[in-house]
């Protein structure tokens, strides 16, 4: 799997005890985990299977902005 280097943006969502990444680029691109680290982990994978999906169906890729951020 390729390094995502999207804008990434980790919160912790306290109704449901989780951390939630996301990445605003990528439309819908969501992933959740236990623990930060987890959260990024399914984040990256979330992220390449939405872009694997676009490049399939021809959709726009955005460019990264060039920030990669972990709140």
């Amino acid at each position: 799997m390729n390094e995502i280097r999207y804008e990434t943006i980790i919160y912790w969502d306290s109704q449901d005890e989780i951390f939630v990444a996301d990445i605003p680029e990528l439309p819908g691109c969501k992933a959740h985990g236990r623990t930060k680290q987890e959260a990024l982990k399914n984040i990256e994978e979330a992220a390449s299977l939405w872009l694997e999906t676009a490049q399939e169906d021809g959709i726009d890729i955005p460019a990264p902005k060039g920030r990669l951020l972990y709140a």
